[in-house]
């Protein structure tokens, strides 16, 4: 668990019955296609790949690497200025490498980000309305290179 990233009035996401399980388990959970097996992210109402309208969750390891970042060094919000500057990543998941998560990156000087390093999801718990959220953000992995 890592303490609050974002401001206290950061807009939160609002749950239902599909992305329920993303974010508050604990876990990289992604959507299933009870149907043909794909793996989806995020959780739609419809399969990508064969319209299937039933699914199941998979759950993986909690590591991958950077595919993608943006350092953003302009608070585009006024909560966002003791932020900045923060790093918005996007992960390709090691289970899932065609499946893609965005998140921050924590604990690591921008000029240090490299695409391919190799990251791990560590949640941040924010209680709402008596439900406990579990937010991913990523951390690099110490000791393991990227590309």
């Amino acid at each position: 668990m890592t303490s609050r990233y974002m401001p206290e009035n950061w807009a939160l996401p609002a749950l239902d019955d599909r992305n329920r399980a993303f974010f508050t388990s604990g876990r990289i959970a992604l959507q299933e296609c009870a149907k043909c097996g794909t793996v989806q992210h995020p959780p739609e109402e419809i399969c990508h790949a064969c319209q299937g309208l039933e699914f199941t969750i998979r759950e993986v390891e909690g590591r991958g690497t950077i595919h993608s970042y943006i350092v953003v060094h302009h608070a585009a919000n006024h909560a966002l200025r003791y932020r900045v500057p923060y790093a918005v990543v996007l992960i390709a998941l090691e289970d899932q490498p065609a499946v893609r998560i965005v998140g921050n990156l924590l604990n690591i000087a921008s000029e240090q980000i490299q695409i391919g390093m190799p990251v791990r999801a560590v949640w941040e718990e924010i209680e709402v309305d008596g439900e406990i959220l579990r937010l991913p953000q990523w951390e690099v992995i110490e000791g393991r290179h990227g590309n």
